[in-house]
């Protein structure tokens, strides 16, 4: 068994866009038992500046663009991916992580998507619903441990309320006098509730 047992499991997840190279979302991960600064660490960030990731994010699109596979190893980093319209979903973790448990990362976020929005998971509806987008991967994963891969689960916790519970909510009164009638209401109930015990 090894000594340095951690939860923490995923170096980053991104969204690229495949047509013009782009990044939609990135999300670099450094364990939180790391020393900062630190790169050649288990779990720590190899990736620390914007440069040294765009260049990873670029050599990892042109390594994946005509892949047939969704597990590679790429940097000495285990890479599992998935190809959704016009965007890539990358997880990655280190070499020694399970990619199968990281392959169940990038389908729970894939379907989550799916399922929040509508089956249209391309650049332009990710980028016009980026809150749904950053909301999904914070469910998913938190600081590189991964949280929930049920996309069920997931999309629950990240959909917006439906609208016809809003329009109920516009009819409370919430002036003095709706208080005050709300404050009635209140001690008329719990002095019936006090008599029938």
């Amino acid at each position: 068994m090894p000594s340095n047992m951690s939860l923490f499991s995923v170096n980053a997840i991104l969204i690229l866009s495949t047509d013009d190279r782009s990044r939609i979302l990135t999300k670099y991960y450094s364990a939180p038992h790391a020393t900062p600064g630190a790169t050649d660490q288990p779990g720590a960030n190899p990736y620390p500046s914007v440069k040294e990731q765009k260049a990873f994010e670029k050599g990892l699109l042109e390594k994946t663009n005509k892949q047939t596979s969704d597990v590679i190893l790429y940097d000495g980093r285990v890479v599992v991916f998935k190809m959704e319209g016009d965007v890539m979903l990358y997880v990655v973790g280190g070499a020694e992580e399970n990619e199968v448990m990281l392959f169940g990362v990038v389908l729970a976020l894939r379907d989550a998507l799916a399922i929040l929005l509508k089956n249209s998971t391309d650049k332009r509806t990710l980028i016009e619903n980026y809150d749904l987008l950053s909301l999904t991967v914070d469910e998913i994963i938190d600081d590189g441990i991964i949280l929930e891969t049920d996309p069920v689960v997931v999309s629950s916790r990240v959909s917006k309320p439906p609208t016809q519970d809003i329009a109920s909510v516009k009819n409370i009164d919430l002036s003095e006098q709706g208080l005050l009638n709300a404050w009635e209401f209140g001690k008329l109930k719990l002095a019936e509730r006090m008599r029938q015990l």
